[in-house]
């Protein structure tokens, strides 16, 4: 099992034909993902070859969607159209967008998120590396990845990830896949202060998933959202869980990479997310290097 995607799952690009989303699309088809459609207004009745894959493009996503029945877009489309590329998965109806791209004006994502209220289409992102659910084949491959995570660092297993940063994300796998416990799937939710998917959002998923026995969850300073998980997690999620806050010596008021990343007023700092942690029974880890040593010993498989 798995959550939001699967190795079935039929993915649309948007930006198929830039240079990031090309590099990124040709990676996706290298790991087995269905890639059916791209879309690049204007392009439309052209073609994208990789390695024998032949993908249409289309120029609108309401156009793609019905004529290869996919369910996901991957966006990458440089920020100033990106609001309005989100929007048109909503109007197309499709399951799940994911907003790799980075820099999105925080007011279009207010107004994204307006727009997007009562509507069918979930968000992941923006600002984030995607999602991967593992496949069954050597290094993994025959899975779903959509986005930018480096796709053979993955193995299929029974551990859910879930993060704000893209880095730590593929650093917790890769500690995990080394150690020989697989994956069900790892959603990286994205570092902007206005997003699509919460912590909570992706806790509540893996817990409802029959097959996801373990969590691995990673934060940031800024916000307050590690701490609704945290105290959501106490009372609903008997699997163990252990998490990493990022930027514990960022200095009060600096922004640390990403946009959401910054303590104010005197919330969503390091010490206040961990402390709402482990008051929730979930394990800490001091060091981004010892993530997966800390849920493996709070699973005792350690």
């Amino acid at each position: 099992m798995s959550i939001l995607v699967t190795p079935q799952t039929r993915l649309l690009v948007q930006g198929i034909t830039g240079d990031f989303g090309s590099r990124h699309a040709k990676l996706s088809l290298d790991y087995g993902t269905q890639l059916v459609a791209g879309v690049t207004p204007g392009k439309g009745g052209q073609t994208f070859e990789h390695n024998g894959h032949k993908v249409p493009i289309f120029d609108t996503v309401g156009e793609a969607a019905k004529q290869t029945g996919a369910t996901v877009s991957a966006i990458f489309v440089p920020p100033p159209f990106a609001a309005d590329a989100i929007l048109e998965c909503v109007d197309a109806g499709l399951d799940l967008a994911v907003a790799i791209t980075e820099g999105i004006p925080v007011s279009d994502m207010v107004k994204v998120k307006a727009a997007m209220q009562g509507r069918k289409t979930r968000l992941i992102g923006p600002n984030c590396p995607g999602l991967v659910t593992p496949g069954t084949g050597e290094k993994s491959f025959g899975g779903c990845r959509i986005g930018i995570a480096p796709g053979y660092i993955h193995k299929k297993g029974n551990v859910g990830v879930v993060s704000r940063s893209g880095t730590l994300t593929y650093e917790a796998v890769w500690q995990l896949t080394t150690r020989g416990y697989g994956q069900s799937t790892c959603v990286g939710i994205g570092g902007d202060p206005v997003n699509g998917t919460s912590h909570l959002d992706v806790l509540k998923m893996f817990n409802d998933d029959p097959e996801t026995e373990a969590i691995i969850m990673i934060g940031e300073i800024g916000g307050d959202k590690e701490e609704e998980a945290a105290v959501w997690a106490k009372d609903h999620v008997k699997k163990p869980i252990a998490a990493f806050i990022a930027g514990a010596t960022a200095p009060p008021g600096r922004r640390m990479g990403h946009a959401g990343a910054i303590v104010s007023g005197g919330k969503g700092t390091a010490q206040g997310k961990i402390e709402a942690l482990k008051a929730a029974g979930i394990a800490v880890a001091q060091t981004p290097s010892v993530m997966a040593e800390t849920l493996l010993k709070h699973w005792g498989k350690a």
